[in-house]
């Protein structure tokens, strides 16, 4: 009759292979999280930083550099600290038309037009929900922009939609902004942007 005996050297090796698959297991797991931790590395990093200035042609921003003087001479929140009243105003200084012109442009830097940034800004709100959220909003360079003279042209003015609202409890904090950008022009009664922005996350900018 034959009989089944284990032999201590068989179970050592059973020991051994099962540490070793134990091993590979580990080591494979282990991969998989440094891998997935280095696709969110990277992910982070997809976003270019810009400045405002960026988004807009050179010749545009030369102009808005160079303003009229009798700009000095109206006062805040009066009738005429308005891009309305400037563009009624009878302009024979060629300088000063190529500001107004500057002011209300939409020409935009075609290289953007589906580029992933990261840009810091203010929010103006144009919606909110019933949680009274942000929902919809124009991005800015400087707090208090669309509310005084002058304002920000279209093409340093982003509009965002976003669906799950931001909490906004100061409209002087800035944010750092990452998404999208697309060439679109959209209008508003506080406003114009000639571009819109996909936005994926926002900080505090600090």
């Amino acid at each position: 009759m034959l009989l089944n005996v284990i032999s201590p050297a068989s179970t050592r090796l059973h020991t051994k292979l099962s540490e070793q698959i134990i091993t590979i297991v580990r080591l494979t797991v282990l991969l998989i999280m440094v891998s997935a931790s280095l696709v969110g590395v990277v992910q982070a990093k997809t976003y270019t930083e810009i400045e405002w200035t960026d988004l807009m042609p050179q010749d545009d921003l030369s102009a808005l550099l160079d303003p009229p003087e009798f700009l000095n001479e109206i006062e805040d929140g009066s009738q005429q600290d308005s891009v309305e009243a400037l563009n009624q105003r009878q302009l024979n200084d060629e300088k000063a038309q190529r500001y107004r012109e500057a002011l209300i442009s939409t020409r935009i830097i075609d290289e953007f037009n589906g580029k992933a940034v990261r840009i810091p800004g203010y929010i103006v709100p144009l919606e909110q929900n019933q949680n009274r959220e942000v929902t919809a909003f124009f991005v800015v360079p400087y707090f208090g922009a669309c509310l005084h003279m002058p304002p920000p042209p279209p093409n340093q003015v982003l509009y965002v939609s976003f669906k799950d609202g931001i909490a906004l409890e100061n409209l002087q904090q800035p944010y750092w902004f990452e998404g999208t950008l697309t060439v679109e022009v959209n209008q508003h009664e506080l406003g114009t942007s000639a571009y819109t922005f996909n936005l994926n996350d926002y900080q505090l900018y600090e």
